[in-house]
């Protein structure tokens, strides 16, 4: 089994090409069904019911290659037209264990509804295969600034204060809400996939659920963002996509990111 490449083809042939239990992460950003009506790949499926049949067994699939102690993390949107991922995790969770559901706060909204609040997140779905995951906190944690540090130390409550320092200045451990700003308008990022993700939200998800030389799965690779996230991690990894013109854009991002570390 060849690493660190694209393997462009259909989502559910390949995975089943592929060996059991050999990957530590699973991220999956697949169709969300009928949210970008303009995109074929997202309009492909005649009902719901069609939509979500394909889902189970997709993601079952990635079950199946996902290590004892791995983590699958699934991409999904609620909303009143895009509601479909609230019945897709419903069915999941009475197939598979639930690990944990992680909110992206996307920082601003989009798509303005007449009648309904602005939406401004999305879900990530995070399932496993046993108890025992590998999970790295410390990998996912947030700075407190300068004058937050010396506002905490002055506690009277904490009287190792060394210890207390050392606490603060590794950060903050991350909540399950998960704020990164989407990428907007001519964000330098965004190289033309309509549903691209942050690279620094996928780095995060990659970092707190492997270590060095795992092995990193997208069976939806897109742009080809976990590519990047997982090598610039040290990471191995797979994608798989069956759009042509992604896959080369995804080929064509991991060239120039390679580049940039020559």
């Amino acid at each position: 089994m060849k690493v660190n490449t694209v393997i462009k083809g259909d989502v559910v042939k390949a995975l089943k090409k592929l060996p059991d239990a050999t990957f530590q992460t699973v991220i999956a950003d697949p169709p969300y069904y009928n949210v970008l009506e303009d995109e074929a790949w997202d309009t492909q499926w005649k009902t719901p019911e069609a939509y979500l049949a394909w889902c189970e067994v997709w993601v079952g699939e990635c079950l199946r290659v996902l290590k004892e102690d791995g983590l699958c993390f699934i991409f999904g949107q609620l909303g009143k037209r895009e509601h479909t991922f609230i019945h897709l995790m419903s069915r999941l969770c009475h197939q598979h264990a639930f690990h944990d559901l992680i909110i992206w706060d996307r920082a601003v909204g989009y798509n303005e509804r007449r009648d309904s609040f602005t939406p401004q997140y999305e879900m990530i779905l995070v399932l496993r295969k046993s108890e025992d995951v590998k999970f790295n906190k410390d990998a996912v944690r947030l700075p407190y600034d300068a004058q937050t540090i010396t506002a905490y130390l002055r506690d009277p409550r904490y009287k190792d204060l060394e210890a207390r320092k050392s606490h603060l200045e590794k950060g903050k451990f991350a909540t399950n809400i998960l704020r990164v700003p989407s990428l907007k308008g001519l964000t330098k990022e965004k190289c033309g996939h309509p549903s691209q993700k942050p690279l620094a939200l996928i780095t995060k998800l990659v970092a707190c659920a492997s270590d060095e030389n795992d092995l990193v799965l997208d069976p939806f690779l897109g742009s080809g963002t976990t590519a990047i996230a997982a090598e610039g991690q040290g990471r191995q990894w797979m994608g798989i996509e069956c759009n042509a013109a992604y896959t080369q854009m995804a080929r064509q991002r991991l060239k120039k990111f390679r580049a940039s570390l020559s």
